[in-house]
This record gives structure tokens, C-alpha cells and sequence, in this order.
């Protein structure tokens, strides 16, 4: 089989190296030259992805890195991975789906198969998608080229996932066989649905599910933190109840590429019907506040004086252990403290410097300071936005004034001053 996939990214590049591992011929394409031109020289850029599962299957030819779409022409299958934001408005940005779209549709040919893997709104593939690859290319969707889509399930940093379970909808029902063809050499488990709009919704129900539950976690925390009751001993507590029950943990906000942003492409669809999704909006704005809210906790534990004190950020990835810094809140708490005049530092293991990126690009180039006793010991706060494992959190407890521990790191671990926020 001779797949193409398009974006490279978190999603894509695991893809096409699972595929290119079953034995199929991968064509990897993305519109950034320093991603292909790495993988030519057979180098990972993301951190839980090594060289070396890349470097075999670029040497027999299972994989190849391009930046033209025209590389799709011939392929039994294309897939689509790339970014779906979200626009300044806070409203879906589907504009890298549909300019793959109408760069792809006149390498189309008759009897292949597109599968979206994008987070879209219901109805974006069999709709807008749909349209932009039939007139570009003349065919007609469901009869001579097939039409699915398959929401990505990637987990950054987490093996394994060819177990995670893949849910596959197609335009016809010829349409979700031909797709689940595709996935079948690389998922233990696929799940078939009746169309594409319920693929398409699972996906965002999936992500509102997490949202409304963290958020709902982030505001006991936040009322529990009067009453000096510990918002991580009540989880558990609670998780002891053998049913009915699934604990979430707060945290200084929420990041990556599906929390924040899939449950906004449910809402706007909503509010495009007539209909409202008000527990999913509130959620949203839960845990936006988030930072300001270790913000405010961190600035009373230094007695509301900030201009001039120096303050360091550990952790910029979104996750534990991974180099995934996609709508981090702690880029948000940079902003923050600096706003407020005080000197800021970061330390993360896994981003040595940080990248450009959409919300942050002021901060583009800014590098992580060295974790060491000077370092700390001069620092009046320690914000931990992230709790990365490689952290010797008990030594950090010893060498700071005040730790403000958004993620029960430092529980058991002695300090000067913890503040839990």
C-alpha cells in the first residue's frame, strides 16, 4: 500500500511511522522545510519520538519526507493531520484543512481514499471537505474517490498506541470499509461509525468530557483552598468509591491541542444551530483563569509586592516528560509575572529553548536556566507548572524560599514555604 500523509506534527509523523513499520510505502509531506530536511537526515524533532525509529525506514524506503503535495499523486490512500487551531475570536480556523484540500484535489485519482484526522466541527468532511475535493478534481466523493475521517488519538510520550482504539466514518459505508483497510496493519481495534459527523462529534465530546471535569476539579480547588482542605486528598478519597466516579486533578490551567481548543469547535457549532453549550463554555472559562488565579496565590504568598522579584517558571511543556509546549499555561504566567515587573526564568528539561509558536511568539527564543542551588536560592518564588519526573523535587523543596506547587509535586517532600495553588 503507498500512503500519504499530510502534517507532520504530534499526530502525523507517529503515523506515518507505524504505517511505514506495517510495510506500507509513507510519503510524509508538510509545508515546513526544517521538519522534512531533519527527517531526511534521519533526526527526530519531537522528543519522545528517537532517530532511531526513524532512520531504518528512511534507509529501505518505507518513509520519505516531502514539502510538495504533488507527492500524493499515485497513492492508495491520503491522510489528512494537520493543525486546527483556534482564530483570534476564539472560533474554529479550518484554514489549514481546506487549503490541503485544494492542493490536494488535483492529484486525486479514482479509487482513493482521503481520511481527515484533523479535530473539525460535524459535518466539516462530508461538507466543506467533500466540496473542495470534488470540484478540484472532477470526481465524485463515495464513487470514484472514498471520503472518511478517523479522529486522532495520539498521546505525546505515551507507547502503545496501535492498542488505542480507532473510530472510522465514512462518507458510504464502502467509504469506512476502504479507510479501515488503512488503519488496519497499525490498530488492535477498530471502531466503525454510522458516518462521518459522529466520528466528527466523538472526537469533541471526548475532549469536552476532560474539560468539564478538570474544570470542575479546578474550581473545588479553588474553594477548598480557603477552608485548608487539600483538593488532592479529597480526590483520594473520593477515587476509593469502587463506581460513579473517575478522579481529574487541577493544575494551573489546561494545555496542549485538545483541551483547549476542540470543545470550542462543539460550542460554535452549537451556537451556528441555534443551541447553546453553556457547561462546556463555562468550563472553558475555568480554566482559562487558571494562571491568574496561581497568579494571584502566588503574589499574595509575596505580599502583593512582585516589582522586582525574581520568579522561576519549572515546567513549559503542556504534559510531564514530553517536549509538547502547544497552549502551555505557563506561558500565560510568564506573561503575568512579567506584567507585574518582576523578573522571570524557566526551567524545563525537555525545552531547552523555547519555539515559536502561536499566543507566545514574544517569547520565542527565550532558554531554560540550569536547575542548580545559586539558581533557586535566588529566585523569591518557584512556580511549578509542569512536574517533570527528572525534577529532584525533595532538593528543590530544600534549596527554595517558596515553592507554589500547582501539581502536588513537592506532597511529602519538605520546604521553607509550600504554597499549594
Amino acid at each position: 500500500m503507498k500512503v500519504a500523509v499530510i502534517g507532520l506534527g504530534y499526530a502525523g509523523l507517529p503515523l506515518c511511522l507505524r504505517l511505514a513499520r506495517a510495510g506500507a510505502e509513507v510519503a510524509g509531506i508538510d509545508r515546513d522545510p526544517a521538519k522534512v530536511e531533519a527527517l531526511r537526515r534521519k533526526e527526530s524533532y519531537i522528543g519522545h519520538i528517537p532517530a532511531e525509529e526513524i532512520a531504518p525506514l528512511v534507509e529501505r524506503n518505507r518513509f520519505g519526507a516531502f514539502t510538495e503535495t504533488a507527492r500524493a499523486r499515485g497513492c492508495d490512500a491520503v491522510l489528512i493531520c494537520v493543525p486546527t487551531p483556534l482564530d483570534e475570536s476564539g472560533d474554529p480556523d479550518m484554514g489549514c484543512v481546506f487549503s490541503t484540500g485544494r492542493d490536494l484535489a488535483p492529484h486525486l485519482a479514482r479509487g482513493m481514499t482521503v481520511i481527515l484526522e484533523s479535530t473539525v466541527y460535524p459535518g466539516a468532511t462530508e461538507n466543506e471537505l467533500r466540496t473542495i475535493l470534488e470540484q478540484g478534481s472532477g470526481l465524485e466523493a463515495g464513487c470514484e474517490f472514498h471520503l472518511a475521517y478517523s479522529p486522532e488519538r495520539e498521546d505525546p510520550g505515551r507507547s502503545g498506541a496501535s492498542s488505542i482504539p480507532k473510530i472510522v466514518g465514512g462518507l458510504t459505508p464502502e467509504c469506512r470499509r476502504r479507510a479501515m483497510e488503512v488503519y488496519r496493519p497499525v490498530t488492535e481495534r477498530l471502531v466503525p461509525a454510522s458516518g462521518c459527523r459522529q466520528a466528527e462529534a466523538a472526537k469533541l465530546l471526548e475532549n469536552a468530557y476532560r474539560s468539564v471535569n478538570i474544570a470542575l476539579v479546578n474550581e473545588i480547588k479553588m474553594f477548598c483552598d480557603p477552608l485548608g482542605i487539600d483538593i488532592w486528598e479529597v480526590i483520594e478519597l473520593a477515587r476509593t468509591k469502587p463506581f460513579g466516579f473517575q478522579p481529574f486533578h487541577p493544575g494551573p490551567g489546561v494545555g496542549g491541542h485538545c483541551i483547549p481548543i476542540d470543545p470550542a469547535y462543539l460550542s460554535w457549532k452549537a451556537r451556528e444551530h441555534g443551541a447553546t453549550a453553556r457547561l462546556i463554555d463555562l468550563a472553558g472559562e475555568i480554566n482559562h483563569s487558571m494562571p491568574d488565579y496561581v497568579f494571584g496565590r502566588t503574589a499574595q504568598a509575596l505580599d502583593h509586592r512582585l516589582e522586582g522579584r525574581r520568579i522561576l517558571i519549572l515546567g513549559v511543556a503542556y504534559k510531564p516528560d514530553v517536549d509538547d509546549d502547544r497552549g502551555s499555561p505557563a506561558y500565560r504566567l510568564i506573561e503575568l509575572f512579567t506584567r507585574a515587573g518582576a523578573a522571570v526564568d524557566y526551567h524545563d528539561p525537555h525545552i531547552p529553548v523555547i519555539r515559536p509558536g502561536r499566543g507566545h511568539e514574544h517569547l520565542s527564543g527565550m532558554r531554560s536556566v540550569p536547575l542548580e542551588k545559586a539558581t533557586v536560592a535566588s529566585c523569591d518564588a518557584v512556580v511549578v507548572a509542569t512536574g517533570h519526573a527528572a525534577v529532584d523535587y525533595r532538593q528543590l523543596g530544600r534549596w527554595a524560599r517558596l515553592v507554589v506547587d500547582t501539581r502536588n509535586v513537592m506532597a511529602g517532600h519538605t520546604s521553607r514555604s509550600v504554597v499549594r495553588a
